[in-house]
């Protein structure tokens, strides 16, 4: 992870993470701060409070406050109102909640100076988006997955730094640094179609292929490749 990482953050840039508070971003502020300080860029932390889920979204926002306190990193904390924001618009809650969450690094990049936000996402994430488009029909493009980095502004990219860090992995990481995050509630939710591929359609295909979630974030990265 740390040579993989190395390759994004350059000296004296400053880079923002997507700080939620769960266990993905946990993992990538703490293993940034010390990378950050290795090899001189600049670190803050931006949190998105979406208006979803009332007192325990202002606790999350209270946790990470927190933590960036403790760990001496900026933090910055946007809130939108998502549901206002689906109806406007006419989009699902969770496509408002996106739209709203990049809007969000986007001003925190302009705010900050920040050339690049890192995302927690990991393969297995990656895993699970292939699925996740397969099911609702997509073209060739959409089987790449999500995208180890691109544009957001014409001056910020998103950089993926654990795209290929397993979900177990970043837990035995959490572990080993004895490290506190929070659980959004609505992740356990099968309602919801990634849930329903992370919590059963997945273990299912693993019982007859153990490595299925490395063969599809694999493909998805060499289609990526062929399609550039």
């Amino acid at each position: 992870m740390l040579a993989f990482s190395e390759l994004f953050f350059k000296r004296g840039e400053t880079v923002l993470v997507g700080f939620s508070g769960g266990p993905d971003s946990v993992c990538l502020l703490h293993f940034l701060r010390y990378l950050s300080q290795k090899k001189h860029f600049e670190l803050a932390a931006v949190h998105v409070h979406h208006g979803l889920r009332g007192a325990a979204a202002d606790a999350d926002a209270r946790f990470c406050r927190a933590v960036c306190k403790e760990w001496q990193v900026p933090f910055l904390l946007y809130k939108k109102n998502v549901r206002a924001l689906a109806k406007k618009l006419d989009l699902s809650v969770e496509h408002a909640a996106r739209k709203a969450r990049y809007e969000a690094f986007a001003q925190a990049a302009k705010k900050t100076g920040a050339s690049k936000i890192a995302l927690g996402h990991h393969l297995d994430d990656q895993a699970e988006t292939v699925l996740l488009n397969l099911l609702r029909g997509t073209r060739a493009e959409g089987l790449c997955g999500i995208p180890l980095r691109r544009a957001l502004t014409k001056n910020t990219e998103i950089v993926r730094p654990l795209l290929c860090v397993t979900r177990a992995e970043v837990e035995q990481y959490l572990q080993v640094n004895e490290l506190s995050f929070v659980t959004d509630q609505t992740n356990m939710d099968d309602a919801y179609t990634r849930n329903w591929i992370r919590h059963q359609l997945l273990p299912l295909l693993e019982e007859k292929q153990p490595k299925i979630r490395q063969h599809l974030a694999g493909m998805a990265t060499q289609l990526a490749e062929k399609i550039k």
